[in-house]
């Protein structure tokens, strides 16, 4: 922590430490990731992040999207689903029996990996750090740039934060209509419901969910 920016303004700065390829991951996740890599490589495809959710019955959840984050659908992951299947099969790294999903990161996607946050400099993120400074974890600013020291991120204050992902818990972008517009000129709006069709829609506003608007393959 500490340290003053070109413009006067304090900023939050953790010292290195050891990297991870992604962030918040367990050993048994750890170890899957390095399993169904190579296969979404060999598609083309990048994993964006991957999780194992408990219960009776383990729920395995992995996003993913092409390389570079070009345009993906719901046949791309649905072909990386078939794809991992075997593999996993082979490994066997879930003893018990669980389920697949295999979605896209949608919009407002999680933020996980280095250079992540470079890819979405001016847009709205936020952020929730595995160590509190000053007793504070959650931090939501502007992404203004990353380089070797994190990424650093503006916050309402004029403060900066500048974090590597391997000391946050969880990242995301924020939804906003400048992050919409930047998903339509990149090719990766979902489709969007004709306002006929509005009324139709439930709206469920229990939760604040940040894998909104995500796409989603096959669930073996």
């Amino acid at each position: 922590m500490g340290g003053g920016s070109g413009n006067g303004a304090a900023a939050f700065l953790y010292r290195k430490v050891r990297k991870t390829r992604m962030i918040a991951l367990t050993e048994p996740e750890r170890r899957i990731l390095s399993l169904v890599t190579p296969v979404a490589e060999s598609l083309g495809m990048e994993i964006v992040r991957l999780r194992i959710q408990g219960g009776r019955r383990p729920h395995l959840q992995i996003m993913a999207e092409k390389e570079g984050g070009a345009p993906t659908d719901v046949e791309d992951c649905a072909r990386l689903s078939r794809a991992i299947g075997p593999v996993m099969e082979a490994e066997d790294p879930i003893k018990e029996a669980y389920t697949l999903e295999v979605s896209t990161p949608g919009i407002d996607r999680p933020l996980t990996r280095e250079g992540d946050f470079g890819r979405w400099i001016g847009h709205l993120a936020k952020v929730e750090l595995a160590r509190p400074i000053d007793g504070r974890r959650r931090f939501t600013g502007i992404i203004t740039a990353e380089d070797e020291d994190g990424a650093h991120i503006e916050l309402d204050d004029e403060v900066e934060l500048v974090a590597h992902v391997h000391e946050m818990s969880k990242a995301s972008l924020v939804l906003t209509d400048e992050l919409i517009e930047a998903a339509r000129a990149s090719g990766n709006l979902p489709p969007q419901p004709d306002e006929d069709d509005l009324g139709d829609l439930e709206i469920d506003e229990t939760e604040d969910n940040t894998d909104s608007n995500e796409e989603t393959g096959d669930v073996t």
